[in-house]
């Protein structure tokens, strides 16, 4: 299946973007704006949080990339 062609720049990502709010278990946090080392862009997100397993809270550790299709490729 062919990638869709990204229809932003990476200039106009970096410049216009803002972070997004994701929800994990109810809490909000905020995955910010970047640029990644392979060339492609979209948004990270890195934390902690709690989840209930069993009635015991278990500490999560997240790592989350919103890369978006075809930003590889996309104009500089």
């Amino acid at each position: 299946m062919a990638k869709s062609p990204c229809p932003v720049s990476q200039t106009q990502f970096l410049e216009k973007a803002e972070p997004l709010k994701i929800a994990i278990n109810g809490q909000e946090m905020l995955a910010e704006v970047k640029a990644f080392s392979t060339g492609s862009f979209g948004w990270y997100l890195n934390g902690k949080t709690t989840v209930t397993v069993d009635g015991k809270p278990v500490s999560v550790q997240i790592g989350m990339n919103l890369t978006i299709v075809g930003s590889k490729e996309a104009a500089r």
